[in-house]
């Protein structure tokens, strides 16, 4: 296995390939065929929540997320009160980074050890199969020194402005979650670090692949982090979820944002929400963009199920360990299932 502070290989741009005149990807991209895009037709789809529903109809609402939480880690979000033209702005000005000319985007290349900046690998495993995608990394809270590109030149302000409601939608669903623990409302706010979270964001470009049966734009893993926050393309849905073995497609809702459970919030809670393995396939057709803004725990919070959730009959299923040394699973080996949050877990 490389270094952290290398690639094993030079990293190649997806967007460079898709645009080749190749009509085969390259042998690097094909996955195993037990790993390759199925589909599973079903009508079934993640739940939706109205977030207005707080108001008007609180507990039908909570319950509704308790067993979208439960059941599912993962739900569509509509009311949220962001609005329309700022979700939109938000992944559209990420598409138009990724369309600049390849000097322009190099110069932002980014390496293992924080994944900051321009990128289209995960893990530092020589040889590994690679996802069939580019991005863009982005430590936003606390603050570090960020690598933001200087083009568009509005980003910078866009995602200011994003970030203010997604903290904002951050706080609401911990605070509803703690309720639905039987947890005091601030208590998952507090385990995460109060008002000083750790925030990132990821905008994924997945460009045309001449062989999308071959391939993902994302191999199937789960968040490692607290909760993420996605803007998924308008134009067609890439993202499945596993659900009772089964990959489901995500059917999109209007201009809802797709919220799923991270596994730190699976340990915090002992494991009574779910953070649930998904994966994002690609397209021939249809180039898709979209932005994944997480909220998580600060790096050096002691990650642990909480206290009262323990008990005799469900007795702690976690170590304790800080959110920054289980992140560095990932950055070491890239997407892995869940194998990371499972091997954790206590025989019992």
């Amino acid at each position: 296995m490389g270094s952290i502070e290398d690639w094993p290989e030079p990293v190649v741009c997806v967007k460079s390939l898709s645009e080749s005149a190749n009509l085969l990807i390259p042998d690097q991209y094909i996955k195993p065929p037990q790993e390759r895009p199925s589909l599973c037709p079903t009508d079934t789809n993640i739940p939706v929540i109205d977030l207005a529903g707080l108001i008007s109809s609180r507990e039908e609402t909570m319950t509704q997320m308790l067993e979208a939480c439960r059941e599912w880690g993962f739900l569509q979000l509509v009311n949220h009160g962001v609005k329309t033209e700022l979700v939109d702005q938000a992944r559209e000005i990420w598409r138009e980074f990724f369309h600049q000319p390849m000097e322009v985007k190099k110069k932002y290349a980014n390496s293992p050890k924080t994944y900051e900046g321009f990128g289209s690998r995960l893990g530092v495993e020589k040889g590994a199969i690679l996802d069939w995608n580019d991005y863009y990394y982005l430590n936003y809270r606390p603050f570090f020194q960020t690598k933001w590109p200087d083009h568009p030149p509005s980003l910078r302000d866009v995602m200011e402005e994003y970030s203010k409601e997604i903290l904002r939608l951050g706080k609401i669903l911990l605070k509803v979650l703690s309720i639905n623990l039987g947890l005091k409302e601030d208590c998952l706010q507090n385990a995460f670090g109060g008002e000083d979270v750790g925030t990132c964001l990821r905008a994924n470009f997945y460009p045309k692949c001449p062989q999308p049966e071959l391939t993902l734009g994302l191999s199937s893993h789960s968040d490692p982090g607290g909760m993420a926050f996605l803007i998924p393309d308008k134009q067609v849905s890439g993202l499945q979820i596993l659900k009772d073995d089964r990959w489901i497609v995500v059917k999109l809702e209007p201009n809802a944002i797709i919220v799923n459970i991270g596994d730190q919030l699976q340990v915090l809670s002992n494991a009574i929400y779910k953070s649930v393995e998904h994966r994002v396939v690609v397209n021939p057709e249809i180039e898709r963009a979209s932005l994944a803004y997480f909220y998580n725990p600060r790096n050096d919070m002691i990650i642990q199920p909480i206290l009262k959730l323990v008990t005799s009959k469900r007795p702690a299923l976690y170590p304790p360990m800080t959110f920054e040394e289980y992140r560095r699973f990932i950055r070491t080996r890239g997407p892995q299932g869940k194998l990371q949050v499972n091997s954790l877990k206590s025989p019992r």
